[in-house]
């Protein structure tokens, strides 16, 4: 009796042991692999251009607008995206379920020399939302985050709100893009009344964009 009651007590240990390393394992890997890729250029807080993945949307995470309609905090956002990005050693993607957003952006979490961009933002109180369209890896990590940002009154949080200035124009028919950035600082979407295919060198769809 005594050796069944002990089989069945490591029995039991070994499954709870293997439910508990199964249930680990399944984390991990919801969102995929990392891989390395390389930034071809970089357009605002949560938005770049990278060798392997193409033009880029970062999950989950929502900065305020630097181009058409700029925001506050959104040229800082954009300027400290930019300096990580262009300043990583290396830079590593992860997929997290979908891959492409409605507008064919590739949907990814974004690593800069083994650090989340997308917490780094969130914790400078650069993110104003979060967009939820499904459940994601590190969404509870990003919440929390979120919710001391705001404690803490940093950023998009702190008393002293960024002003924000902008040149304003009728004009659409620059010169160069160093005319039309005085007014637009990071380029035009196509879909804007400024762009100019002459200024889209490199034929995205997006013309004059740092």
């Amino acid at each position: 009796m005594q050796k069944l009651l002990k089989l069945l007590v490591v029995m039991m240990i070994f499954v709870l042991g293997f439910t508990g390393f199964a249930a680990n394992n399944i984390a991990e890997a919801k969102a995929g692999k990392k891989f390395t890729d390389k930034l071809v250029k970089c357009v605002d807080g949560d938005t770049a251009y990278f060798k392997k993945a193409g033009k880029s949307r970062f999950l989950y995470v929502d900065t305020p607008e630097s181009t058409n309609k700029i925001e506050a905090y959104g040229k800082t956002a954009s300027k400290y995206t930019c300096n990580k990005l262009k300043s990583a050693k290396k830079i590593q993607l992860q997929y997290d379920g979908t891959k492409k957003d409605k507008y064919g952006r590739t949907l990814v979490w974004v690593w800069v020399d083994g650090k989340l961009l997308q917490k780094l933002l969130v914790q400078k109180g650069y993110v104003k939302k979060f967009y939820d369209y499904g459940t994601y890896s590190y969404e509870s990590e990003l919440v929390k985050l979120q919710k001391k940002a705001q404690k803490d009154k940093v950023g998009l949080w702190s008393k002293k709100k960024e002003s924000v200035t902008i040149a304003t124009t009728n004009k659409t028919n620059f010169k160069n893009c160093t005319e039309l950035r005085k007014y637009y600082p990071n380029g035009v979407p196509k879909s804007h009344k400024a762009y100019q295919a002459k200024m889209d060198r490199d034929k995205d769809g997006y013309a004059c964009e740092r």
